[in-house]
């Protein structure tokens, strides 16, 4: 069993359309043989260096995983689940303990001073600011924290074509630390939709694609209700039935879910493909109120004298 303080991971990333390894041992609590394990687990992760090796490097790493999880192992990690009021969004810190390394998952403007004092009361060095998607009812935090912490690079699924410092595609493995975190591509509410899946502690952030008993909205932003019932039911729905998932909002006062109980209790994803089609393209929702701002503004990675700029010009168009 793995025992979540926290969390780590690492990375293979993606500048552009070149891939960039970084090197880590994955830092774990074991009996018996330790440094025999922390080897194993070494060569591993130093296995991921193409897209095309990933796939089989991945399946002996869940292998070997699952071997020493009979040891009674735990992996300690940093874990902190964030939320802002206004929009219902979760911002998830994960940090390793170990090297202090640490990534925020779908930061968001107006909170960038309680995730900096949060990093910096932990000890913590900022690597990563990821979002996992184009978030319409919300303006990204990840400009500002670049401009706060600068070593912070920002971090977006490259079929968004928004701009970021690393642009990720499907099957890509990023690594803070000491912990891999998998990305998975997940469109439907949007095409640049992604889920971050971290394998070692049984954990998936993911997005709007998949929310607690719903779903992400299909009715925009080049949203595709098929698609969507597609993404969270290959790569979502097909993860370890005890896998946690964390959604990018709740509406509900709820914080995780499982995939069993998605799969046993979502009103809309327990439905068939075209029951659910019909659900989504009948849901007659409100127009959202920070679209306008908030979509121009991510796909410049938030930065704050845009997104400014941005709100003059709406104001200003609607008092004309």
């Amino acid at each position: 069993m793995f025992k979540i303080v926290g969390v780590v991971i690492g990375f293979t990333r993606q500048r552009g359309r070149s891939m960039t390894k970084t090197t880590a041992s994955l830092q774990e609590t074991w009996t018996g043989n330790k440094s025999c394990q922390r080897l194993q687990h070494t060569a591993l992760c130093s296995k991921f260096k193409t897209r095309r090796s990933h796939q089989a490097a991945l399946r002996q790493f869940r292998r070997t995983l699952a071997m020493s999880s009979s040891s009674s192992s735990s992996l300690a990690v940093i874990f902190r689940q964030m939320f802002e009021s206004v929009s219902c969004t979760y911002t998830y810190l994960l940090g390793d303990p170990e090297t202090k390394e640490a990534i925020l998952i779908d930061p968001v403007y107006e909170k960038v001073d309680r995730d900096v004092q949060i990093v910096t009361d932990l000890g913590l060095n900022l690597i990563y600011a990821a979002n996992t998607h184009v978030h319409a009812d919300h303006v990204t935090g990840t400009g500002q924290l670049k401009k706060r912490l600068p070593q912070c690079e920002s971090v977006i699924s490259a079929v968004s074509k928004a701009e970021a410092d690393v642009q990720v595609v499907h099957g890509d493995v990023l690594r803070v630390g000491n912990v891999c975190i998998e990305v998975r591509s997940t469109p439907g509410h949007t095409d640049g939709c992604v889920t971050y899946v971290c394998h070692e502690q049984d954990v998936a952030f993911t997005g709007d694609a998949l929310l607690i008993r719903g779903c992400g909205r299909t009715d925009f932003q080049q949203g595709d209700a098929a698609k969507l019932y597609d993404s969270v039911h290959q790569q979502i729905l097909s993860l370890p039935s005890h896998t946690k998932l964390y959604p990018a909002h709740d509406y509900k006062g709820l914080c995780v879910t499982t995939v069993a109980e998605e799969k046993s209790f979502n009103p809309r994803l327990t439905r068939t493909k075209q029951e659910f089609i019909e659900i989504m393209n009948n849901l007659n929702l409100a127009y959202p109120k920070q679209i306008d701002v908030a979509v121009p503004s991510n796909m410049v990675c938030g930065y704050q004298e845009i997104v400014e700029e941005i709100r003059r010009s709406r104001d200003n168009g609607k008092t004309n």
